[in-house]
């Protein structure tokens, strides 16, 4: 910190009067804004020097060749942190669906092509990686395989998931040259800016020599843009334009590299999806799981896809998994999500990504699988119900539990939440949790009204779902 005070004031003759760290990314990369009298600046302390010089030196390569990019404004002598200008906090993700939003992506697209064909980028300035090799492909495709599909519990033969991973391998290796250049890797809206009108790119430390389409299948195919197939016909019309007063290039070979570019690119988000989201529970990543769900169903219309057939058997298995897809209430309501789960499995996941809610462990009751009568019966059987109310202690259970859930719901309405989850766990997921997630979500529903409050029950364990 003391290091980037230091950058300040060497920039602008004197100490900035407050620095105010911002919010971080999926990196271990820290921003802090530094402002005084003189300006406002970005402070960036990144663990990697090497990354850092970088950032640096493609900045100042773009800047040459007039891209949209912020200046670099002073560089610590050992790279550790560097300023950058302050281009405010406006990012393109923010204002996507406002009335500005379209020309202002549309000239994204038109200023994308000349970063990837920037001249004064050279391969010394690239690191990690200078170039998406086929062995970089085979690593984004088993991140999809091991960090996402392994966490939702998809299974795959893997001699011909491999197989089919080789296939993809020989298709982007044979991207043709004029549909090469510089990709920045991470080219979405958030890493987009507006500042002054127009909009400049940010985060792209990672750039390296590639297919260019990927930057565009990154950036239009962004699972929470939610940017329709015709808003992508067009936006892809853009950037064709604007590439082709550079390139000669064919309208059939970029849409066809377009395609395999979102196969890609989509698996490599799911990866980090199931990483960052599911193992490492980071709200925004689990947030983007469902809306990513639409971009699974679009890769399913890919006549490309009838050449992988082990990987389209993995994607319609994903989107078969009911937890995945996280439902949505009616505007202006709270969707509270009641249901039960076996602690044997483990707790039911919640993809808005709020973490809200509570967990009630059932199994301090008297359990009605112990006996033989009960066991294929489950917590909404009239035996087991019966079974359950005649001891008392079900009832008083409920009772703290609706103590503790009823303030909650109304809290989270009046606020303007949108989901609320409650779980009840027992030993199996079958009787006691079962009993108490449907019984409380009647006592909600009596207590507060449907056009206030939405009520999804679910029983994991017995694959069943309705609204109340």
């Amino acid at each position: 910190m003391n290091e980037l005070i230091k950058l300040y004031t060497n920039h602008y003759g004197s100490e900035p009067e407050t620095v105010i760290p911002l919010a971080g990314s999926g990196s271990a990369r820290r921003y802090f804004r530094l402002s005084g009298a003189p300006g406002s600046a970005i402070g960036t302390i990144g663990p990697d020097c090497r990354e850092n010089e970088t950032f640096v030196a493609l900045a100042e390569a773009f800047g040459a060749a007039g891209a949209n990019v912020p200046q670099v404004l002073e560089v610590a002598p050992d790279s550790g942190c560097y300023l950058q200008q302050d281009l405010g906090d406006t990012s393109l993700f923010s204002m996507l669906h406002s009335a500005e939003g379209e020309a202002m992506v549309a000239e994204t697209m038109r200023a994308l092509p000349v970063l990837q064909l920037a001249a004064q980028v050279t391969d010394e300035m690239l690191y990690p990686v200078k170039a998406m090799s086929g062995e970089h492909v085979m690593a984004d495709l088993n991140y999809f395989r091991y960090c996402f599909l392994k966490a939702v519990g998809v299974e795959v033969d893997e001699e011909l998931i491999l197989r089919d991973f080789r296939t993809i391998v020989n298709m982007v290796e044979s991207t043709p040259a004029a549909l090469q250049g510089l990709m920045l890797r991470d080219c979405q809206s958030r890493n987009v800016m507006v500042h002054e009108g127009k909009p400049l790119f940010i985060d792209f430390q990672s750039a390296r020599r590639g297919p260019l389409l990927y930057d565009v299948a990154s950036f239009l195919w962004q699972a929470r843009a939610k940017f329709s197939a015709d808003f992508r016909s067009r936006m892809t019309d853009v950037y064709f334009e604007a590439l082709s007063g550079k390139r000669k290039v064919s309208r059939e070979n970029l849409e066809e590299s377009l395609r395999l570019m979102v196969i890609i690119r989509t698996l490599q988000v799911l990866g980090a999806y199931g990483l960052r989201g599911i193992t490492q529970r980071k709200a925004h990543f689990l947030q983007s799981i469902p809306a990513a769900l639409g971009n699974i169903r679009e890769l399913l219309t890919y006549p490309l896809l009838n050449q992988l057939p082990e990987m389209r058997k993995a994607l319609e298995a994903v989107l078969e998994i009911k937890s995945l897809r996280q439902p949505e209430p009616a505007e202006g309501r709270l969707l509270v999500s009641v249901g039960s789960f076996s602690y044997k499995k483990g707790y039911p996941e919640n993809f808005t990504g709020n973490g809200g809610g509570f967990m009630f462990d059932c199994r301090a009751m008297h359990n009605p699988g112990r006996y033989d009568e009960y066991k294929p019966l489950t917590g909404r059987d009239r035996r087991v119900i019966e079974f359950l109310e005649e001891r008392g202690e079900v009832q008083k259970f409920l009772e703290g539990a609706m103590s503790l859930v009823a303030p909650a719901v109304e809290r989270y309405s009046q606020r303007g939440f949108t989901h609320l989850q409650v779980g009840f766990g027992c030993t199996g997921g079958r009787h006691r949790s079962v009993y108490c997630a449907e019984h409380l979500a009647q006592m909600l529903r009596e207590k507060f009204s449907e056009e206030k409050v939405e009520i999804l029950v679910t029983h994991r364990e017995q694959n069943i779902e309705y609204r109340l």
